[in-house]
């Protein structure tokens, strides 16, 4: 028998079956749809050496099929449904969900005990997977606004698993092998390393005995044991290429998610390059024509943080850009923000949360990411009333800190 955990809200259920799964849901009305998902907590932060990518490649091999579904069966299931399924790789865990008519939940709930708990791994399905991640990873290395950040990120995270690709390198992929993923998924897609959410019209008790079918027969496990990052940061990388423009990434050390100053980072994040009124946005681009694209974001680990800055300029503007940035953190460091800044980006962060909160597939999201990080599912008003809570003087002193200390620069162009 499962039992259930009570939540904060009449919508959410969560239920730990007897394995030590645990399922969430939410119940929304509103709509006709189900998102359904699993999310595994480990991402590419737990893999060393050799094992570069495997989170990836598994991500890759799970929809290729079980011992009982085919890829074209699980595909034309789903089409038939007018459906759709996803997955993707963080750094700190992996996802995989179907969006169905509430008319298929039993369908999709199926599927995914199928592609998660039975994977078949082929051989042959590893070796055509190789090369389309390989041919991913290229792809990446030659878009020059994808791998400015990706030398940032390792910039600001040298020696350490948080700075490397999700995708993993050349060499680990082509080190690969079929024994080397099935060991990987045995040790981490275990009820203890799992969340299943789903969110929509969806029947709590039904979906908890749907899953509790599905996966049946697994059981322990553990969640990865993390290393914390150094405080140090690489200040300065270039790359040369052949392409028109310059592409800057700056970047500064943040704070993690059990750091309460993140809510005040992202209004700084917010003011500074984070929307269509944000400083950097206003002085870039609409008075000084000196990109097209830049932006600003902050972004937390469960351990650490980033603060970082993109634009992307003619080689000959780029010294011009920098000056710029530099301005623009030194005058933050000297004066601060204002109060109808921190207003203005308030409403912004609190108005974005909600509004991004609108359909399953992000309700869904928002559990099983909620249950694998903070083991539990946070009011969405706590959010908002922690971004609330940030004054002016809160701002100012966490953007002065953040701005102080050792900045990465990223450099990816013709010079």
């Amino acid at each position: 028998m499962s039992t259930s955990i009570g939540t904060s809200s009449e919508d959410i259920q969560l239920t730990e079956l007897p394995n030590g799964l645990r399922v969430v849901t939410e119940r929304m009305d509103s709509v006709r749809s189900v998102t359904l998902g699993c999310w595994v907590g480990v991402g590419s932060r737990d893999e060393a050496g050799h094992h570069a990518g495997s989170s990836h490649f598994l991500e890759h091999l799970l929809f290729k099929g079980s011992d009982q579904w085919s890829t074209r069966d699980i595909s034309i299931a789903i089409d038939a449904v007018g459906g759709d399924m996803n997955a993707f790789t963080s750094r700190e865990y992996t996802a995989y969900s179907f969006r169905v008519p509430h008319t298929a939940v039993d369908l999709a709930a199926r599927l995914l005990g199928e592609v998660i708990t039975r994977p078949s791994l082929d051989p042959d399905d590893l070796e055509s997977e190789r090369l389309v991640i390989n041919e991913e990873l290229t792809m990446a290395e030659d878009t020059p606004d994808d791998l400015v950040h990706m030398e940032l990120q390792r910039s600001l995270f040298p020696d350490h698993p948080l700075g490397e690709e999700v995708l993993g390198n050349s060499e680990s992929i082509s080190a690969m092998t079929a024994d080397t993923v099935r060991e990987f998924h045995s040790h981490w897609y275990r009820p203890a390393n799992m969340v299943i959410a789903a969110a929509g019209m969806v029947d709590h008790d039904q979906f908890v005995a749907e899953m509790q079918t599905a996966f049946a027969g697994l059981d322990g496990g553990a969640r990865p044991t993390r290393s914390v990052p150094s405080e140090g940061v690489r200040g300065y990388c270039s790359t040369e290429k052949p392409v028109e423009q310059t592409h800057v990434a700056l970047g500064w050390r943040g704070f993690g998610l059990d750091d309460d100053r993140r809510f005040a980072l992202s209004l700084a994040n917010q003011i500074l390059g984070g929307s269509l009124s944000s400083r950097l946005f206003h002085e870039i681009r609409e008075r000084r024509g000196l990109a097209y694209s830049v932006f600003s974001s902050a972004a937390s680990y469960s351990d650490a943080g980033i603060l970082t800055m993109y634009a992307g300029t003619s080689p000959e503007k780029a010294d011009e850009l920098l000056a710029v940035v530099d301005q623009e953190i030194a005058e933050v460091i000297e004066n601060g923000f204002t109060p109808e800044e921190l207003a203005t980006a308030k409403g912004g962060v609190a108005g974005a949360t909600m509004i991004g909160l609108e359909d399953s597939s992000s309700r869904m999201g928002r559990l099983g990411s909620n249950m694998l990080l903070f083991d539990r599912i946070k009011p969405i008003d706590e959010a908002v009333e922690a971004i609330n809570r940030v004054d002016l003087d809160q701002l100012n002193a966490v953007a002065t800190e953040v701005f102080s200390t050792q900045r990465a620069t990223s450099l990816v162009g013709p010079n």
